[in-house]
């Protein structure tokens, strides 16, 4: 019998005998003969031997006996196959979890390993990294943009969600597993890309728009070297989720590049909530509260300064932004047409919406 290159001659050993038996007796072979099989196909698994070569040997050794028990034969080589596609399985399923254990811990920024374990992924962690952050605002389908609308609140992303896998799956196929890493982690999807491959991030985000329902966000941290860089990535593209939702922000893909204004304020907290205090507090005697004035200045400012453009954010009448325009100026002392303090105004706004004032008074 030719032998086929690559399969251990002992692997099927007895195959010859077994099939000999078969066509002697008539009788298939029994339960403990056939999970012999299935062992063979996991030893040829865990050696490397290609699943085509293994069946062409069986078939090979099946040559030699005369007549051939068809039966017999298809079923050891049935069991073969099982025991083989069990233990790649078994094999990639083993991997997956080395995979999100090892994503876990470097978003964490446990370094137990973190070098040796990234090789193993194909990832030099000297180099420059990028991390972006999904979230998803709904129930997240099977089909384009999500399938059902959402009902309202926060609905975690999770390992085997259909959209998950398959943006997983799409991204891998263009950039390889060595150049980006998937993992689920805090209710959202996380990807983590070479700085020098900004296309990743990009067609990341392309896949969250077709999966996700509507209300998605994004978040991208700025790109930083090494491990802890990860770390500072993954924090920057979360932070700015979060920092879009406490502002209210429209975006659905949120760069932490273009938020380092707030961080920024928030470092102080005291000082924003003294500007705060001092600058919006008299807007708490305004009849009916504060919010639409607010509202009002948060839309001419997003209009840079453009009344007109301002109402049809707000859905009102030009003349009604200007009536509350005068309000603010008359109540705070300050008048978004003066540049220095619109930019007092602006900034205290800002402040504001950070602190979520007036909801949760400040001391």
């Amino acid at each position: 019998m030719d032998e086929v290159p690559g399969v251990p001659a002992d692997l099927l050993g007895g195959h010859p005998r077994v099939l000999t038996a078969a066509a002697a007796t008539g009788r298939l072979p029994d339960r403990d003969t056939l999970d012999g099989y299935r062992a063979a196909g996991v030893r040829a698994a865990e050696s490397g031997v290609p699943l085509r070569a293994l069946v062409e040997t069986a078939l090979l050794m099946a040559e030699s006996v005369v007549p051939v028990p068809l039966p017999a034969l298809r079923r050891t080589i049935s069991a073969l196959m099982e025991g083989y596609e069990n233990a790649q399985r078994l094999a990639l399923r083993q991997e997956e979890a080395a995979r999100r254990e090892f994503v876990d811990d470097l978003l964490q920024g446990r370094a137990d390993r973190l070098a040796e374990r990234a090789e193993h992924f194909g990832l030099r962690l000297a180099e420059t990294y990028v991390v972006a952050v999904a979230r998803p605002a709904g129930p997240v389908g099977d089909g384009p943009a999500g399938g059902a609308a959402g009902t309202g609140g926060v609905t975690a992303v999770k390992d085997g969600d259909g959209p998950t896998r398959r943006i997983e799956e799409a991204l891998v196929a263009r950039f390889g597993s060595h150049n980006v890493l998937i993992a689920v982690r805090g209710g959202g999807l996380v990807c983590v890309a070479p700085g020098s491959l900004a296309v990743a991030t990009g067609e990341f985000t392309h896949h969250v728009r077709q999966m996700f329902a509507p209300g998605w966000r994004v978040g991208l941290g700025r790109p930083h070297r090494g491990p802890g860089g990860v770390v500072t990535s993954y924090r920057e593209a979360a932070n700015a989720i979060e920092l879009g939702d406490r502002l209210g922000l429209r975006a659905s893909v949120l760069k932490a590049s273009d938020l380092l204004v707030f961080p920024v304020l928030l470092r102080d907290r005291a000082a924003i909530e003294d500007l705060v205090t001092t600058v919006l507090s008299p807007l708490l005697d305004a009849r009916g509260g504060p919010e639409s004035l607010l509202g009002t200045l948060e839309a001419v400012f997003a209009s840079q300064g453009n009344q007109t453009a301002a109402a049809r954010r707000l859905g009102v009448s030009t003349r009604a932004v200007t009536y509350r325009l005068e309000r603010i100026r008359r109540l705070t002392g300050f008048s978004p047409d003066d540049p220095t303090q619109r930019f007092t105004l602006e900034t205290a706004v800002l402040g504001a919406r950070l602190l979520d004032w007036p909801a949760h008074p400040l001391r």
